[in-house]
């Protein structure tokens, strides 16, 4: 059996839902691998409230057992804790370049993020940036905006409106399954 590591903060983790292990991102997309018979055990290794400072911190636990497909969703709590964008690139760069030193075969897929509008202009478009130029260094899978078609829809988010619903995860992982499934059969 073959390993997918989802590697993230509170979006993979799946913050606030009734049951997680089954309606995560990581979860779904697990049942979605299921569906199609593929020889893949997902692992959630989401953390809530966690930045690149703290994936960095963690990698080499979560890569102690082999990486085949790994998924990086990691940044926007650097954000909103003004962390500077350079900061969070070389942290999420190093977090890569760890896991393609370990596993040089594993494939990998970048969750991109988009800011909130109340996020000034200049650090919005950085930190927008950051994302494709990592997509851009790295042969990597990439979702410009993870949580596009859920950002701002109430009915598919907690009450906090900012963290999905189980509902908002199916659109998730419905809009992710075409940009992970390739990488689970090539």
């Amino acid at each position: 059996m073959k390993h997918v590591l989802f590697f993230g903060d509170s979006l993979t983790a799946g913050y606030g839902l009734t049951d997680a292990s089954k309606e995560s991102f990581p979860a779904l997309i697990q049942q979605k691998i299921n569906a199609a018979k593929l020889p893949y055990q997902v692992t959630n290794a989401g953390i809530s409230g966690d930045t690149s400072a703290g994936g960095l911190a963690r990698i080499d636990y979560w890569t102690s057992r082999t990486v085949d497909v790994f998924v990086l969703e990691l940044g926007i709590n650097d954000v909103m804790r003004g962390v500077p964008v350079a900061s969070t690139l070389k942290n999420l760069q190093s977090i890569i370049e760890k896991v393609k030193t370990r596993y040089p075969s594993a494939k990998l897929a970048l969750m991109g993020m988009q800011l909130p509008g109340f996020i000034p202009v200049t650090i919005a478009t950085e930190f927008h940036t950051l994302f494709s130029k990592l997509a851009a260094t790295y042969p990597m899978a990439f979702v410009p905006f993870f949580l596009e078609g859920v950002m701002g829809v109430s009915h598919l988010n907690l009450q906090d409106g900012l963290h999905p619903s189980a509902k908002g995860y199916q659109v998730i992982a419905d809009k992710v399954w075409p940009v992970i499934k390739p990488l689970l059969t090539a």
